[in-house]
Parts: C-alpha cells; sequence; structure tokens
C-alpha cells in the first residue's frame, strides 16, 4: 500500500512539474503583451466518439471501445492568444476497460455513465488553431480517477459570434486509461476583440 502510494506521487509530481514548466512561457509572454484587448466569454456545445485502444467486450476480450459523448465548454479567453476554461465531456455509454498499471497486473473496471471535467489553459497562435493543456478528473459511481488533458481545436467564425468548431483531444486518467476523442461543436462569443494598433 505505501508502494503504491509513493508511485502514484511520484505521478503526480511529475505530471504537475510538466504542466508548470509548459505553462511558464506561457505566462512569460502574456506578460510581454501591450496590446488592448477586450476579454471573451463563450459557451459551446459539441459532440463526438471517444476511443479506448484498452476496451474490453463481454467474453472479456480485448478491443477498441468507441464511445458516444457530448461535451459542454466554458471558456474565458483573457488575452489575444490565451484563455483559460472548463471543458466538460459526458460519456453516454456504460462500458468496460483494462487499466493501465505500472506493475502489468490487468485490472478489468467497469464505467457507468462517466462524466470528465477539466481545466485548460488554451494557447491560440492564430484566430483559427487553440492548442489546450489541463487537469480535471473523471467521476463515475464506480470509482473516480484524476486525469491530463491535451487538444487542439480548429474553429471558423459563422457570423455574430457564432462558431463551429473541430475538437481532437487526448485524456490521460492516471493509473487507469487513456482515450482519445474527435468531436464536432457549436459556440457562442460574448464580448469583441478590439482592433489592434500597428
Amino acid at each position: 500500500m505505501y508502494n503504491k502510494f509513493i508511485c502514484t506521487s511520484n505521478h503526480i509530481l511529475r505530471n504537475t512539474a510538466f504542466l508548470i514548466v509548459l505553462l511558464c512561457p506561457v505566462f512569460v509572454s502574456y506578460g510581454q503583451q501591450k496590446e488592448h484587448f477586450k476579454p471573451i466569454h463563450s459557451v459551446g456545445l459539441n459532440i463526438g466518439h471517444e476511443h479506448s485502444f484498452n476496451g474490453v467486450d463481454e467474453n472479456g476480450h480485448r478491443q477498441v471501445t468507441v464511445l458516444p459523448y457530448w461535451g459542454l465548454d466554458y471558456n474565458f479567453q483573457f488575452a489575444r492568444k490565451f484563455a483559460i476554461g472548463l471543458h466538460t465531456d459526458f460519456i453516454t455509454e456504460s462500458f468496460k476497460v483494462e487499466k493501465n498499471l505500472e506493475s502489468g497486473h490487468k485490472e478489468v473496471v467497469e464505467r457507468s455513465y462517466p462524466i470528465a471535467p477539466a481545466v485548460i489553459g488554451m494557447y491560440k497562435p492564430t484566430e483559427h488553431w487553440t492548442f489546450g493543456l489541463g487537469l480535471g478528473g473523471e467521476f463515475a459511481k464506480e470509482e473516480n480517477y484524476f486525469l491530463s488533458r491535451l487538444s487542439a481545436e480548429y474553429g471558423v467564425e459563422i457570423r455574430n459570434g457564432w462558431e463551429v468548431f473541430g475538437a481532437l483531444q487526448y485524456d490521460f486518467r492516471w493509473n487507469a486509461y487513456d482515450t482519445w476523442t474527435i468531436g464536432l461543436g457549436i459556440l457562442k462569443a460574448f464580448g469583441k476583440k478590439e482592433k489592434h494598433e500597428n
């Protein structure tokens, strides 16, 4: 039990250190920005499929499991290239999956309609592309897991703050299993960017 606790603690520290190192240049760059910017709030809804290579079928055989999901996103863009958000995925099915354990021991767990919110830091290098990194959790009646999330989105504005976007993300559930997700969504932005002066 003690060794398992030490292993989990080291894993958490490693992930936290990685996140800090990755986000340091973001905040340094934000501090150097001199452009005037009016903050933007946005709410998005997306739908798609989550894939796990560790799925288990009814006979106990390993398979790729494809699961439908709904996503609800809130974003706060506080600078021209940076935003923070709360992105929540709702899996609409129950399923079985095999854990990725460092010990190599195979353990199958059942997940009943899990909900996976994550706080995401986002970088927008262009008007259309957004890259995100964040931490969160997956919650189900059987067991809860911490997770790290990587995401990439490409959005196109339609009109009046409405935007359609495609999303690709990868979730690492600590001491559990991983998934990758692809989805399409629509978003409404509130607030307007002011034109930058050269």
